[in-house]
This record gives C-alpha cells, sequence and structure tokens, in this order.
C-alpha cells in the first residue's frame, strides 16, 4: 500500500501496524502530528492513547506498560525528551523494551520549533544517570521513519532495551511517498504472557513465578553483577548490530560522515564533488547507537585523507568521528545551528577550506 504521509504521520501508522497498542505523549512541536494520529487511529485498532500531563508523566506510563510485555511507544521534542532522561534510566535499568521518538528541534533551552540535530549527545551517550545505553536509529526519509519503528520494536525486545528514533522536524514535516507495511498479528494477553514469561509482570501462574519489575538494587555487589550484564549486552549490540550507508566510499580521497537529514543534503554534495573532479564519499550512520566506528577506522586505514563530519549542531557526532579515526587522518566537522540547516555546497566549501586545501 503506498499513500502520501508526513514523517511524523508515518511513523505512528507504523507503530499500529507493528503491533504498538498503548501510546503515552504529551504535545510538543514539531512532533506533534504523531500523538495527533494516534489519538485518532489507535481507538479504531482497539488500541489506548493518552495524553499525559507531562512528558515526566508519560515516560512513566511507558515503564509501566513496557513492564507487561506490551509494545509501548511515545513521542517528544527535545526539551521535552530532556524531562524524560529519568524515565529512560530506569527502563534501561529494569531492561524494558520500548520505543522513543525524539523529533529534534532546535536549543538550548526552548530555541526554536526548526529542526537540529543536538541531541545527539542526549540520545548516544546515555540520555540519563547511569551507565547505559539506548539503540539510536537515525532516518533521513519519511519511508526510513515508517520502517525505523517495527525495527526499533524487533531491537528493543531483542536486546530488552529501550530504542529510540532519532529524527528532526524536516523529516517529521516532510511529505513522501510510503510503501506501508502489512499489518502484524496481535499479540494476545496469552501470547505476551508466554513470550515475556521470563521477566515481564504478567502475573503469577502454574508455570511462573511472578516477576517483580524494577531497576532498584540496594547490594552493591548484586548491583555490579546487573552493570556487567548490561554492559555485555551493548557489547552484543555493537557486534551484532551496526548499520550503515556508503555512497562513492571504495575510491574516495575524502569521506563526509553525516546522519538523518544532514545525510539526506549531503549526497547532493558528492554529487557536486565529483562534478568538480573531487573524489568525495559519504558515510551515512543509520544506527548512532551502536555507531559504525570500525566502518569509519577501516576507512582510515584504507588510506581516506580526511574525514568531515557534517551536523546540523555545533559538534557532537564528530567526537566519535574522531576516537574512530584514531588519529590516523584529520578530522574536521561543519555545522549550522540554532534550526538553521546548510546548503549542499556549504558543506562542500566547507570540506575543501577544512581538509583539501588546508594540507
Amino acid at each position: 500500500e503506498r499513500v502520501l504521509m508526513k514523517g511524523n504521520e508515518a511513523m505512528a501508522e507504523a507503530a499500529m501496524r507493528a503491533g504498538c497498542r498503548f501510546f503515552f505523549g504529551y504535545p510538543i512541536t514539531p512532533q506533534t502530528e504523531v500523538a495527533a494520529y494516534m489519538a485518532k487511529m489507535m481507538p479504531k485498532v482497539g488500541g489506548t492513547y493518552l495524553q499525559a500531563e507531562s512528558e515526566v508523566a508519560s515516560i512513566n506510563m511507558v515503564y509501566g506498560g513496557a513492564a507487561t510485555g506490551k509494545r509501548v511507544m511515545t513521542s517528544s521534542s527535545s526539551p521535552g525528551v530532556s524531562l524524560m532522561s529519568e524515565g529512560l534510566s530506569y527502563l534501561a535499568g529494569a531492561e524494558l523494551p520500548c520505543v522513543v521518538v525524539n523529533c529534534q528541534r532546535g536549543g538550548p533551552g526552548l530555541g526554536t520549533i526548526q529542526p537540529s540535530q543536538g541531541d545527539y549527545f542526549q540520545a548516544c551517550k546515555g540520555g540519563g544517570h547511569g551507565d547505559f545505553h539506548m539503540i539510536v536509529l537515525a532516518p533521513n526519509s519519511v519511508q526510513e521513519m515508517h520502517d525505523f519503528v517495527a525495527d526499533g520494536f524487533d531491537l528493543a525486545f531483542k536486546y530488552r532495551n529501550p530504542a529510540m528514533i532519532l529524527a528532526d522536524g524536516a523529516i517529521g514535516q516532510m511529505m513522501e511517498k510510503v510503501v506501508l507495511a502489512p499489518q502484524r498479528p496481535r499479540h494476545t494477553n496469552e501470547e505476551i504472557a508466554e513470550e515475556c514469561k521470563a521477566w515481564a509482570a504478567c502475573g503469577k501462574s502454574a508455570d511462573r513465578e511472578r516477576n517483580v519489575v524494577t531497576s532498584l538494587e540496594l547490594k552493591s555487589e548484586v548491583m555490579e553483577q546487573i552493570n556487567l550484564r548490561l554492559q555485555a549486552k551493548y557489547k552484543a549490540l555493537e557486534e551484532n548490530e551496526v548499520r550503515y550507508e556508503t555512497i562513492d566510499c571504495d575510491d574516495a580521497d575524502y569521506v563526509i560522515v553525516a546522519f538523518g537529514s544532514s545525510a539526506r543534503i549531503c549526497s547532493a554534495t558528492v554529487e557536486m564533488a565529483r562534478a568538480e573532479g573531487l573524489k568525495v564519499g559519504l558515510l551515512r550512520t543509520i544506527t548512532l547507537y551502536p555507531f559504525p566506528k570500525k566502518a569509519i577506522a577501516d576507512l582510515a586505514k584504507r588510506g581516506v585523507k580526511g574525514f568531515l563530519s557534517a551536523e546540523l549542531n555545533a559538534g557532537q557526532m564528530v567526537e566519535d568521528v574522531r576516537l574512530a579515526v584514531n588519529g590516523t587522518a584529520p578530522v574536521a566537522h561543519y555545522g549550522r545551528q540554532g534550526g538553521m540547516m546548510f546548503a549542499p555546497d556549504e558543506v562542500l566549501n566547507a570540506l575543501k577550506e577544512k581538509l583539501i586545501n588546508n594540507k
């Protein structure tokens, strides 16, 4: 089924088709269409939409729903996700699966409703207190806004970990053709109890003890073992779930690293550079956590002369690019801030100024 949809609406439709029947959220631009679509459509599929009194309330409602093994989701935008940070840490500590959407806006503070990528640190370096990671997927089209929701649920349940779709206002508000996924069979309560019986709060039965869902452990030696188990899970994610896309990197002298809407723009930069005879490639990071550090390191070892991290921020992902390159080649950053977006020629000029002509 092919339709014309906004990115935000495509995410909401994809969630229902992936089996999500519980959405708890609070309106904030530029993601409000996700909640509005859910409010209209959830009752039609037998689901529950609830507008919470705040983002703090909504993430804790997600915690409650996830604890029962249900597919639950919330969405917000930058300052709203900040309010969710405590709950995200609790979800990770209790090893509960859920999907959280952040349709980023310019900051800091209330900032602007225009698109930004200033929440990379927030999403990829924890998102709250303690040693934890969320699975972070970065779409660059309306189709991927749709597709990554089901992927997010699959990964969240596979690893019992919160997953975040890190989008931005540009893609959330954009309208494109979308091929909708088929409706997945809805899990019955009995099926959920069987699938999640090792951990979910589904009650006690003849073949299952009552599970207690918590992130609290007062014995330090036990809490250390919990942390070690979590770190082993993150290592498995880094070994098995890294996703990225390369464009013209096989013979590239210089590589642009970008994600989301920035990567979409930079694909045109590569075309412009190639037309001028410059061997430029693009590595688009699809999973921001786990980060494709080995792919970048391999390009550096192969002889790439320099990397440009193009982001709509003051320089955040560039730190991970530098760690991956590990001094093998120069790494520079180019970005716009405050809701401003760059054009393909701006990125090309920055590449020339910072790397090609600055030898």
